[in-house]
């Protein structure tokens, strides 16, 4: 008796055991989809892959995959339709591709081939040396594509080879964040972009012609990141400075903005600058004006326009508050006249009382009394 556990306990393990028998057909489903060295997330159908360390694109993955992860690997070359078998095992259901940090240095024509329902593809932190120019092509669904830190090595003008690439793509957000860039991309940009991430590379400020690229019918909407930039805060800085005042949502970070040069500057947010700082000499404030504009100087008159126009604005406060005072002085007449009249009443009893006790005072026969009296 002593051995035996309690009948509680049997039940409880009991229940265990018949808990596992019912979720092991699930899971043996799903595992049958599963590639060795794939790590599988499904239930019970396959839903997310991911891989470590592969050396090439797998071969046999499930065709019910969703998410795809291939991190740390050594695939260097993604040749044509590297993820489904050369085009005979596409994956319709492929919606979210990660392929960061997998040495991948050359992505051929139709690489991405037979991933239609493709969304969204990360090859950040990527040593790309070679893009060709229908890369990307065979992904009508592609909306998000991150090359952040992937266009260090793709030579001095990498805006060439990604134009080429983003051709005919309708993506909405686009990463190229920690790529040395000097000057915004913008033959690169497809139609009808709506955020783009500049953060972290070589950017100085934005030229007329780059903000007028901005402003073009098929960018209206796009939302620029420029965080992490040494902006240098100089008169090259006055057009971008105009246009981020005059449209603060078009660059969400904007407040964030730091001067990296010159030095008396370093540091000072963007934002707050005022015109005299920038070295442009006299000028009125800066704001956008179109394709190429150049800054309008200050007419000699305007400071003292302005002058004029703060002075009046406040001579019509100070008439306001004369106003207010009068309309409460008018509404309260009866208080104020029923005031006066009593103020008047006690003056006039406080000066008959003075001219009484002055008058005893200097009554002669009251002092002559007075002796007689002692």
């Amino acid at each position: 008796m002593a051995g035996r556990r309690p009948l509680g306990a049997r039940a409880l393990s009991l229940l265990r055991w018949l808990g596992m028998l019912l979720l092991l057909p699930p899971l043996l489903q799903a595992g049958q989809g599963c590639p060795g060295p794939c790590y599988c997330f499904a239930t019970p159908q396959l839903d997310q892959c991911s891989y470590v360390r592969l050396q090439e694109p797998p071969r046999d993955l499930p065709r019910g995959v969703r998410n795809l992860t291939i991190a740390g690997g050594n695939l260097t070359v993604l040749r044509r339709a590297a993820f489904a078998g050369n085009g005979s095992r596409p994956l319709g259901d492929l919606r979210l591709l990660l392929l960061p940090r997998d040495n991948i240095q050359a992505i051929e024509d139709r690489a991405f081939q037979g991933l239609p329902g493709l969304a969204a593809l990360d090859l950040s932190h990527n040593p790309l040396r070679a893009l060709a120019g229908g890369a990307f092509r065979g992904c009508p669904r592609l909306r998000t594509l991150k090359l952040n830190q992937a266009l260090l090595l793709l030579g001095e003008a990498p805006e060439e080879p990604l134009a080429g690439a983003l051709r005919n793509l309708s993506l909405r957000r686009l990463e190229l964040a920690g790529n040395g860039l000097r000057a915004l991309p913008g033959a690169a940009l497809p139609e009808g972009l709506e955020e783009l991430d500049l953060r972290n590379n070589s950017l100085q400020g934005l030229s007329p012609q780059e903000l007028a690229r901005l402003e073009s019918a098929p960018l209206g909407r796009l939302q620029l990141y420029l965080g992490s930039n040494p902006l240098r805060c100089d008169c090259a800085l006055r057009p971008l400075l105009g246009w981020m005042r005059n449209a603060s949502w078009r660059v969400p970070d904007a407040r964030s903005l730091r001067c990296a040069a010159p030095r008396e500057l370093s540091g000072s947010p963007v934002l707050r600058l005022r015109l005299e700082q920038l070295g442009c000499g006299a000028g009125r404030e800066p704001g956008p004006e179109g394709a190429g504009w150049e800054p309008r100087p200050e007419e000699p008159g305007e400071q003292k326009e302005l002058e004029t126009a703060s002075y009046v604005f406040f001579g019509i406060v100070l008439a306001l508050i004369g106003v207010i005072f009068l309309m409460v002085l008018y509404l309260n007449r009866r208080g104020i006249k029923r005031w006066l009249n009593n103020l008047r009443e006690a003056c006039r009893d406080q000066m008959e009382g003075y001219h009484y006790r002055y008058e005893q005072d200097t009554d002669p026969r009251r002092a002559s009394a007075s002796p007689s009296g002692l």
